[in-house]
């Protein structure tokens, strides 16, 4: 299992930006490809964004695709979220996870707290 504490959420303006953080633990972090996850009010769960483990390869939400960034420091053994371009439906809570990235993303552990983001019009 890969521990994970997110944070860097908060209340921002539409159009503006946050970067969002996945600290982990675990000796096996390099090993796992990882994901950000996020759940709106009365909304199921949806993915976000995914990255290899190597980082060679990431995977964007059509809702996100061209607006968010993802990328990971092993040597942090941190995954990050760059949201730019904020709208108000991107409110929500954000989490991470360790995921498949060859079966659709599904996330591997058991969900942490999050962090959330809430965008204003």
């Amino acid at each position: 299992q890969v521990q994970r504490v997110e944070s860097g959420g908060g209340l921002v303006q539409a159009g503006g930006s946050l970067r969002l953080s996945c600290a982990a633990s675990g000796s096996t972090f390099s090993n796992y490809a990882m994901g950000w996850f996020r759940r709106a009010p009365g909304k199921e769960r949806e993915r976000v964004a995914a990255i290899t483990w190597s980082g060679g390869s990431t995977y964007y939400a059509d809702s996100v695709k061209g607006r968010f960034t993802i990328s990971r420091d092993d040597a942090k053994k941190t995954v990050y979220l760059q949201m730019n371009s904020l709208k108000p439906e991107d409110t929500a809570v954000y989490y991470c996870n360790a995921v498949d990235y060859n079966r659709d993303y599904r996330p591997l552990d058991s969900w942490g707290w999050g962090t959330q983001v809430t965008v204003s019009s």
